[in-house]
């Protein structure tokens, strides 16, 4: 009832048919992020396309500007002199066969999952382990690669998997309430720039069709959906 009655305190204000400048809505949800923990601001972008058809299908990584607030755990799938490099960029949990049998033995201890591309016939058998948890490696995500320091880093400096969901909503967090409403809005056009960009061949009509942006315990604000790109 008490989260009831503060999520209606939260939403005074806030016009829910009105579409806001992103700077605007931005404000309105920090104002409003009271929680006892530093919230994650989140955007949701509803796009024009059908994910169950492989040619509308958006996915993708972006490095926020501003990172993201959020240490990774990151693991890395590696042999030799990669898995050394992995821990010199600062993977936490580095490994090949014996990563393969903790992580089928239900120990996860990682956020992000990178491999090289020689180790993902090993990892290929984890599909049911990593895959409904979203971490199966994926070269067009850039964590099957070579450039294991460059992955490793880009996970820890802040950058972001995206991938549009089946009703056609693409969910990301882009930074922490304790960010100043400047480094939100950057990180917020850094993702639909990327987003933009993944745009796919058999995607018509308007493609980014609706946006609304809210913190981890706060109400909604709805996003002109020009304001969130250049």
């Amino acid at each position: 009832m008490a989260i009831g009655k503060r999520l209606n305190k939260a939403r005074e204000g806030i016009d829910r048919e009105k579409l806001y400048p992103l700077a605007d809505a931005i404000k309105m949800v920090k104002e409003r992020a009271k929680a006892k923990f530093d919230e994650t601001i989140e955007v949701a972008i509803n796009l024009g396309v059908d994910p169950r058809h492989a040619d509308q299908m958006v996915r993708g990584v972006v490095t926020l500007p501003n990172g993201t607030g959020r240490t990774l755990r990151v693991g890395v799938f590696a042999r030799g002199a990669k898995a050394d490099e992995a821990k010199a960029a600062g993977a936490d949990v580095v490994g090949a066969e014996d990563l393969v049998e903790k992580v089928q033995n239900g120990a996860i201890d990682f956020d992000r999952c990178i491999a090289t591309p020689d180790m993902m016939p090993l990892v290929g058998r984890l599909g049911k382990v990593l895959g409904p948890r979203g971490l199966m490696p994926n070269p067009k995500i850039g964590t099957v690669t070579m450039d294991v320091t460059g992955a490793v880093k880009g996970a820890k400096g802040g950058s972001v998997e995206f991938r549009v969901e089946k009703a056609g909503i693409l969910q990301a967090g882009v930074g922490k309430a304790s960010f100043s409403e400047e480094k939100l809005v950057e990180n917020i056009k850094a993702l639909a720039d990327a987003v933009a960009k993944a745009k796919p061949a058999g995607s018509k009509g308007t493609y980014i069709q609706r946006v609304a942006v809210s913190s981890t315990m706060g109400p909604g604000v709805k996003v002109e959906p020009g304001t969130i790109l250049g």
